[in-house]
């Protein structure tokens, strides 16, 4: 049995710029000439690791989507965007194989209530030596109403939502096809941001890998209700039909209006 929490050091915590909340401070990500400890760079993208490792018994890891600091996920060219994922795939998954950690966290936040610091565009990868993450995750967490199916990729929305409400999930059928899971993950953080029925300025991507299946799950952010910060208890919205057939409209129908 795994260890149940991470343990957070203030003292580093206190360090952290914000950007998201003071726009008048230097975005540190864009001083690429003076960014260390660098893993990976492939085009504009970069891997390094976090100058602020505020997690206990973890490595962590950030990856600098873009040298565009008001760049979004959501709009970016399918080139960058395919190329994006694959990075992140690709070096997520070493450090998944590479035998150093319980499990891995691949993830992204977006936006004021993302719980994110930073606002230039990037992800992380944490690598956690005492928690699997997947104990408390299951196949039920990705099944959903289809909304778009592609070469086995298959995008759907949440009908036993983790947290509650909306939540998009994709499940990626094989590397080859990289370029549809991107595509769909793309689609669900534009609608988030740009046609969603309560507007929304944040969202998380969260990645995950269960046997042989990746999926990513888009999960757009509001205050937390206090039934489920209370009791665990998620709530299922009952228009789920309604929003499945509106992004089919937007995304998937011949005129393709809304895409990205």
């Amino acid at each position: 049995m795994s260890d149940t929490h991470l343990h957070f050091n203030t003292g580093i915590g206190v360090q952290k710029p914000n950007s998201i909340r003071n726009k008048d401070i230097r975005c540190p990500f864009c001083a690429r000439e003076e960014l260390n400890d660098i893993i990976a760079v492939e085009d504009s993208m970069i891997l390094l690791k976090n100058k602020y490792p505020v997690l206990e018994n973890t490595y962590q890891t950030v990856l600098i989507e873009t040298d565009q600091c008001d760049g979004e996920l959501s709009v970016y060219t399918e080139k960058h965007l395919v190329r994006l994922i694959s990075f992140g795939l690709k070096n997520w998954l070493l450090m998944e194989e590479s035998g150093e950690y319980e499990s891995v966290l691949f993830f992204k936040n977006h936006g004021p209530l993302s719980g994110g610091s930073i606002a230039h565009p990037h992800m992380q990868i944490v690598g956690l030596k005492n928690i699997d993450y997947k104990e408390k995750i299951q196949a039920e967490d990705f099944e959903g109403l289809l909304i778009h199916e592609e070469s086995d990729t298959v995008f759907t929305l949440s009908t036993s939502p983790r947290i509650g409400f909306y939540e998009f999930n994709v499940k990626l059928a094989d590397q080859d096809d990289i370029p549809y899971f991107a595509k769909c993950i793309q689609i669900a953080a534009h609608y988030i941001l740009n046609a969603f029925p309560f507007p929304s300025s944040s969202y998380n991507l969260f990645f995950y890998k269960l046997g042989k299946d990746i999926y990513a799950k888009i999960v757009p952010r509001y205050i937390t209700t206090p039934i489920f910060i209370g009791y665990s208890i998620p709530q299922v919205p009952n228009n789920l039909e309604w929003m499945r057939d509106d992004i089919k409209v937007r995304y998937f129908s011949r005129e393709f209006r809304n895409r990205p």
